[in-house]
């Protein structure tokens, strides 16, 4: 069977999987994010943490519990790093230096996941378990807290109340992630992902059943209940420093499928949530289709990259092998590549560096457009719905009428707040980017030279910024510039936009909905989406271009 032809198998089933999973997963989430029921373990964890769960909020106080259970989530994390040397379970390691606990802590708790150390010989399974992994379901908990909190914004009228943040917050756990974490967990033990709490052992080298003389030291771990939530939140710090290529993570093809399904199952099911919490779900469906639009056009791009090479290498692998798993193959690899990318996931079972010029450029274009098809647990449909009120503007634009989004006019002040959170990410990562190639010592991290070195450096950020996580590995992130800056760039990237889409959803709330006329934009028909799809490309392109240009598109076009 040809890679073009098993991709495309694959893809096929990975579709029917989430079409079959759309409609029951969707429903459940509109449903806990609109009942007024407690469940007794809820209560539970409101009396612990001081919560009153139904009092409605105004976006400033979401806000305000947003930013302080994150702030609080990076101190803990960051003391709980610096104190591993004294802890049990830590299998010998020693604490973590400052600069990095702190890149650390503001990853897991900014849902990036980025990783600036190998995690099999870093962190023991305290601060894998009762650190990283509760970031793993909290931070993706928070990103769907805010989604819910807009669409609120879009539901209501002339209230400026959005929910509880903490009731949010706890139901997304309880009620959405855990049962699925816990079913994914048990598949993927069956399936060969290990879950233990082993400590060091030393592992003799073979090759085809001889030994090879030398050895290996390989430690445990509750891999499977991690690897599990950090595709399921799109999250993506793996327990290993190989992260989903390890075949502890990811033990075979029909486990890297099932992870590839987890991270896109919340993110496209969210679309129908929104829907149903609208009263029309006919507008979820507009905005499955712009994702879905975008998700497999970016596959067919890096299919066309990896399998077309040239030359006799190319040939004989049958395309692009170099950093590609065997067991996997270009086509699912590329799949995981660009669903990493296009999520803020940023797990991988391939190297993105090895790709070729133009497929690493695609990886970095998916990240670059706001990780908004399907995006993260969250963000994704934050994002995109910003996008959606970007393109209605337009619309209103070009006919000369007001633009109006779900009944809701799209006045100064809207177009304002959506304009503020477009902005935000790429300032960070040109900004850092352009301090990090002008100043003299961060440039020394870099491995290889000219267009590629920069794509290291422009992706390191880029990823920081939306929230991604992943890495063209070539770069030498672990140091004082790259762990402090890029934590910046994560807690800023992730909180900064934060502020504009509650204010917004504040803003929509209070509106008084507007009736329908004969030249109200059709936002639930095609034609939406293709000019949604339009403005999303024109958008990114316009800000990113001159410096894709200088990296990607320059190694692609030279090879």
């Amino acid at each position: 069977m040809s890679p073009f032809l098993a991709g495309v198998l694959q893809l096929l089933a990975l579709i029917a999987a989430l079409a079959l999973a759309y409609r029951p997963l969707g429903d459940h989430m509109a449903k806990v994010y609109s009942s007024d029921r407690h469940l007794r373990v809820e209560k539970w964890i409101y009396r612990a943490i001081g919560a009153n769960p139904t009092v409605e909020m105004r976006w400033p106080a979401y806000l305000r519990g947003v930013l302080a259970f994150s702030a609080v989530s990076v101190l803990f994390l960051f003391l709980l790093q610096r104190v591993q040397g004294s802890l049990p379970g830590s299998l010998g390691f020693r604490s973590i230096d400052p600069d990095q606990a702190f890149n650390t802590a503001a990853s897991f708790v900014s849902n990036t996941n980025w990783q600036s150390y190998y995690g099999e010989q870093a962190m023991g399974h305290v601060v894998q378990t009762g650190g990283l992994a509760v970031q793993n379901f909290v931070s993706a908990a928070v990103g769907m807290a805010v989604a819910v909190a807009l669409v609120r914004g879009f539901a209501r009228s002339r209230t400026g109340e959005l929910g509880n943040f903490w009731a949010d917050l706890v139901r997304g756990v309880v009620r959405v992630l855990l049962p699925l974490a816990v079913i994914g967990a048990l598949v993927l033990v069956a399936c060969g992902a290990i879950q233990n709490f082993a400590g060091i052992h030393e592992v003799g080298q073979f090759l085809n059943g001889h030994s090879m003389g030398g050895s290996q030291q390989w430690n445990g771990g509750a891999v499977a209940s991690q690897e599990v939530i950090k595709e399921l939140g799109t999250n993506g710090g793996g327990y290993f420093n190989a992260n989903s290529a390890h075949p502890f993570e990811n033990p075979n093809a029909f486990t890297n499928l099932f992870e590839i399904f987890l991270i896109l199952l919340i993110p496209f099911s969210l679309t129908r949530t929104f829907g149903r919490m609208v009263g029309s779900i006919r507008q979820g469906y507009a905005i499955l289709g712009t994702m879905a639009t975008i998700w497999v056009g970016f596959v067919l791009l890096m299919w066309a990259t990896e399998l077309a090479g040239h030359g006799p290498a190319f040939e004989a692998a049958g395309g692009a092998m170099e950093g590609k798993e065997t067991r996997f193959g270009i086509g699912a690899s590329s799949i995981f590549a660009v669903s990493t990318t296009l999520t803020s996931t940023g797990a991988v079972d391939s190297f993105h560096s090895s790709y070729t010029g133009l497929g690493g450029g695609i990886t970095m274009l998916g990240m670059m457009l706001g990780e908004i098809a399907p995006g993260g647990v969250g963000s994704g449909l934050y994002g995109m719905l910003i996008m959606a009120i970007i393109a209605v503007f337009i619309a209103g634009l070009m006919v000369g009428r007001t633009p109006e989004y779900l009944g809701k006019k799209i006045s100064t002040r809207e177009i304002k707040l959506a304009a503020c959170y477009i902005l935000v990410t790429p300032a960070l990562v040109l900004g850092f980017t352009a301090a990090a190639m002008a100043l003299p010592g961060p440039a020394d991290s870099m491995t290889n030279s000219g267009a590629h070195g920069f794509s290291e450096v422009l992706y390191a950020y880029t990823s920081g910024a939306n929230n991604n996580g992943s890495a063209f590995a070539g770069l030498n992130a672990d140091t004082p510039w790259f762990n402090t800056t890029i934590g910046l760039a994560m807690l800023l990237g992730r909180f900064v936009p934060m502020v504009f889409v509650l204010a917004l959803a504040g803003s929509l709330a209070e509106q008084t909905p507007v009736p329908k006329t004969a030249g109200t934009l059709r936002t639930e028909k095609p034609l939406f989406t293709g000019l949604l799809v339009g403005t999303i490309v024109i958008i990114t392109g316009l800000t990113y271009f001159p410096a894709l240009a200088l990296g990607p598109l320059a190694e692609g076009l030279a090879s």
